[in-house]
């Protein structure tokens, strides 16, 4: 069977709850969703507002309090949040991912660490960390157990390859400038290859549940894992997998009977979250995101900016200002549909209120520096 670009994109939102906004719990949205990029506090939030049918931020408030949502280093080697039931196996099948990057980064080296240096000094940290210590704490702790000073990028390459969780540290979203850890409460075997390659495994196959169908490339760019382990892991899958021909003859892999809708499918316009998922979880980011807007959207330091999709593809950019929500199309878009996003963005600056109305605005460069707009429109929060 031969799925075309169109019913992949319909795929990809109907598992990230974007055709309609669902009716369930927070702790279900984000295991439905796998997880969320969340380097940018503020972006869960607004992820979920635009997943769930009537969402209120105090429950994600209540879950990340209640460590049943995490905050830690994960996929693309960045900070995401993960349901905790998942967060085992995905730190497990992204050990040999971590290690490399983070242990034999050449920084790492350079400030003269070597992996084993960090090994044994891990127990000592991670025994520290039982409760939330804060980042200059953590690295005083690292300083004694190393009996010397510790550079700044030696401490960063250790936490973020270290199964430490980020702890609260409060509102408006969770987690602040002023960052604090704790030991995982799930502790992963980072040391056992069983394990790690099950860990794989589990997470070849939630990434298939929120975002298949999906070829090898893009497991691989989700993750940041070789090739060859993802094709590893799908070994492991094999006969509980299907398998489909993409637009362009790839091979697909998908968990049977997933929802994978009719490409003609209606999906309404929304205001996505900096690095929201669906902009970077696939090799292929036609997927969501024309061509032509790719550097638009993906700035060259890795910034992605808050997105407006129209007919379920990138039509433009949003930001907070003043008053309200600036929405900037990248094209000229029909009457209807800057009705329809006036809606949007008039409940989402009334969502933005009651928190931080201008969560983003240390990213208005970008828009300062240009960006490829046609035509932009301002609209108030609904009274």
């Amino acid at each position: 069977m031969v799925i075309t670009a169109r019913a992949l994109n319909r795929s990809t939102l109907a598992r990230q709850l974007l055709l309609e906004r669902a009716p369930v719990g927070v702790e279900e949205a984000l295991r439905r969703v796998v997880a969320l990029q969340a380097q940018q506090p503020g972006s869960p939030y607004v992820a979920l507002w635009n997943r769930v049918e009537g969402f209120e931020p105090g429950g994600l408030d209540e879950a990340v309090e209640r460590f049943r949502a995490v905050r830690t280093t994960l996929m693309r080697l960045t900070l995401h949040l993960v349901h905790v039931e998942d967060y085992r196996a995905f730190r497990e099948g992204m050990e040999p991912t971590l290690r490399g990057s983070r242990l034999g980064d050449h920084r790492f080296r350079a400030a003269g660490f070597t992996p084993a240096d960090a090994d044994a000094l891990l127990p000592g940290l991670l025994a520290y960390a039982e409760r939330a210590r804060t980042g200059a704490e953590m690295l005083a702790r690292l300083e004694e157990g190393r009996g010397g000073p510790v550079e700044s990028v030696a401490w960063r390459m250790i936490r973020q390859y270290a199964p430490l969780w980020h702890a609260p540290t409060g509102p408006p979203w969770s987690y602040g400038t002023a960052q604090a850890f704790v030991a995982a409460d799930v502790r992963p075997e980072l040391t056992d290859p069983d394990a790690v390659a099950a860990g794989l495994a589990v997470l070849v196959r939630r990434y298939l549940e929120g975002f298949g169908p999906a070829s090898v490339a893009d497991m691989a760019q989700f993750s940041m894992t070789q090739r060859g382990r993802i094709r590893a892991a799908l070994g492991t899958l094999e006969g509980r997998l299907d398998r489909f021909e993409g637009p362009d003859g790839v091979v697909l892999y998908d968990v049977p009977g997933a929802v994978r809708p009719d490409e003609d499918v209606p999906a309404p316009p929304r205001l996505m979250a900096m690095w929201d998922s669906v902009l970077l979880a696939y090799a292929d980011r036609g997927r969501v995101i024309p061509p032509e807007y790719r550097k638009a959207v993906i700035r060259v330091n890795g910034d992605v900016l808050p997105t407006l999709l129209v007919d379920g593809y990138v039509a433009g950019v949003w930001r907070p200002v003043a008053g309200g929500i600036e929405a900037s199309a990248f094209r000229p878009l029909p009457a209807r549909v800057w009705e329809e996003l006036a809606a949007e963005a008039g409940a989402l600056g009334t969502f933005l209120a009651g928190r931080d109305p201008l969560v983003y605005r240390r990213y208005d460069h970008w828009w300062v520096k240009g960006l490829p707009v046609v035509e932009t429109k301002v609209f108030p929060a609904a009274r």
